[in-house]
Order: structure tokens, then C-alpha cells, then sequence
């Protein structure tokens, strides 16, 4: 479900296999949310026969109405999903959720195919990742973790940034399909691996935001002219994907669109547990976290992340 669009080129390892034309595939989508509903609507174009899922009906629907040019064929749970599929995709919340649409009595697991593939987009714990994993291997099913960057933005322009977890052979099955909707995929290692590669992406991420937001409190205190300063500091060392998208959002005060700072906390969340697991302090990204926190509690968990900035009082502490 974070964070920055990818402009990178393809993943060398990878671009043949991605480079390489798709037969039309039997695909289910499993979570038609922001990410996941132009996922679908990449693959449909793509030529491959959709199966979408998701918990509430609304969502495809709304799916349906903003994809008129596209055939679909709509079941009732995971397993339905599944059950015809060569390749089973799923964005969907959390830990409890990927577990409940993958590993319950109605989940991907009890139908998908030997042979079959299963390709998890959700930011969730690298220990539900390698779970999911081993319940994979045994059922001869192939499997990947592969938490996104590019956010929402990224995911309608098809140019998402794939960080890849599982067995070599699982990831060349993927790298075509996730061709139709990624720039850039790149296999960071075994099972769970993608998962801990995105907790260091959100890392740096919540932290590259949070101080251009103090950056741009200290431009408006001293009453410099925002585009002016945007204009000298944006070609240099500072630059930043989130500078480039967020400065002038912020200077209007908008932030109801892109990262929203609910998800933003999930995944420190994860970060910080991974590391306490590991005998690690994140002192940093727990206090980030805090700020997230705070703004939250201010109406803001569904705002960009952006929205930090609110946290910071203006000069005089108004």
C-alpha cells in the first residue's frame, strides 16, 4: 500500500522476464482498495481473464463503474477466487487480514493449484510472510512477497516499485504479470525479505518527510517566498521525491490525497517490532511514529503524510 513513485530502470536481473510477452493468464485480484483496484484494471488491459474478491461488495462495484471496458468474473470469497486461477493476487490491510484471505477455511490456500502462483502486494510482518511461505511450499504452490513502493499515484500510472521475497523460480513466474503494473522489480531475497526491505523504505521515508515539513515551518516563519526557496533547494543535495511532490501540496494546505498516515503507523509499527525481535532501537522512528500519532488524534490518520506539517506549530506557536 507506500511512498514514493519509482524512476528507476528495470531491475536488470528481471527485465528479460518482464520484457518477455505474457500469455493471457487466469488471475484473481483479492483487495480492490487504492492500490489494488488499478492493479486489476493494469491486468485487464494486460489480456488476462480477471476473478476480483474483495470484503465489501461496494468496492467492486465501484470497480465494475470505472472499468466498463473490462470483463470480470466477481466471487463471493478467497477460495472461489482461487479455485480457477493460475495466479492469485492480494492487497489487502494487515497481518490479520493477508492470514484470513491466504490461510482461513475460505482462503487462497485450500483452492490455488500445484503449480499455481500466489503474489501477496500487502505491507504486512515478515513473519506472516514466511508463514504464508511454508504453507505454500507444502501445497507445491509458488509464493512472493512483494510490498510496493510508488503509492497511489504510481499504482494508476502502472510504475510501482517491487520489492521481491521468495524462491528464485517463484519471482521469474511473477516478474511478467507484475510487468503490467510495475517499473522496477527487484528480488531482495528469501521469503520475508521484501517485507523487512519495505519496513527500511518506510523508515527513511517517514523521516525525509517529516523534516521537509520542519524545513518548510522555518521557510514560512522567516517569510521567505516558498517557490523561491523550492526553486534553490530542490537541484541540490536536499532534493527528494518527496520534496518534488509534497513542498508546493503543503504550501496549499492539502493533504487529503496520496499515503494515509493510518497506514504510515501500520508499517512503523511492523518496523519497530522487526527490530525489537532483532535487539534493535529505532529511538528515531519511535518518536516519528508519536508525531503520527499525534496528528491522528487530530482528525488526520487518513490525510497524506505529508500532513505531519499540522503537528508543527506555525511561528508563535499558532
Amino acid at each position: 500500500m507506500t511512498d514514493q513513485p519509482a524512476a528507476s530502470p528495470l531491475d536488470a536481473s528481471l527485465s528479460r522476464d518482464i520484457a518477455r510477452p505474457v500469455l493471457p493468464r487466469r488471475v484473481a485480484v483479492i483487495g480492490l482498495g487504492v492500490m489494488g483496484g488499478p492493479i486489476a484494471r493494469h491486468l485487464g488491459h494486460a489480456g488476462h481473464d480477471l476473478t476480483l474478491y474483495n470484503r465489501s461488495p461496494a468496492r467492486v462495484d465501484r470497480w465494475l463503474t470505472a472499468n466498463p471496458d473490462l470483463a470480470a468474473t466477481i466471487v463471493n470469497t478467497p477460495a472461489a477466487a482461487a479455485e480457477a486461477a493460475d495466479v492469485v493476487i492480494t492487497c489487502v490491510g494487515n497481518d490479520d487480514d493477508i492470514a484470513e484471505v491466504v490461510l482461513g477455511p475460505q482462503g487462497v490456500i485450500t483452492t490455488l493449484r500445484p503449480g499455481g502462483l500466489f503474489i501477496d502486494h500487502t505491507s504486512v510482518s515478515a513473519r506472516i510472510a514466511r508463514q504464508i511461505a511454508v504453507e505454500a511450499r507444502d501445497k507445491e504452490v509458488l509464493c512472493v512477497d512483494a510490498p510496493m513502493t510508488g503509492a497511489q499515484a504510481g499504482a494508476e500510472a502502472g510504475t510501482l516499485t517491487l520489492m521481491c521475497g521468495g524462491r528464485a523460480d517463484a519471482i521469474a513466474a511473477a516478474a511478467p504479470v507484475m510487468g503490467a503494473y510495475a517499473r522496477r522489480i527487484v528480488h531482495v531475497g528469501k521469503a520475508g525479505t521484501g517485507q523487512a526491505t519495505k519496513m527500511v523504505n518506510q523508515i527513511c521515508l517517514a523521516g525525509i518527510t517529516a523534516s521537509l515539513a520542519e524545513a518548510f515551518r522555518l521557510a514560512q516563519a522567516e517569510h521567505l517566498d516558498l517557490e523561491k526557496v523550492f526553486e534553490a533547494i530542490s537541484g541540490g543535495a536536499a532534493q527528494s521525491w518527496t520534496m518534488d511532490n509534497r513542498w508546493h501540496s503543503m504550501a496549499e494546505d492539502r493533504f487529503d490525497f496520496g499515503f494515509a498516515i493510518d497506514w504510515m503507523r501500520k508499517d512503523l509499527g511492523l518496523a519497530l517490532d522487526e527490530g525489537r525481535g532483532l535487539g534493535l532501537s529505532f529511538p528515531v522512528t519511535a518518536l516519528l511514529d508519536q508525531l503520527f500519532a499525534d496528528v491522528q488524534a487530530m482528525g488526520g490518520g487518513r490525510q497524506d503524510t505529508s500532513a505531519i506539517l499540522r503537528r508543527l506549530p506555525k511561528r508563535g506557536g499558532k
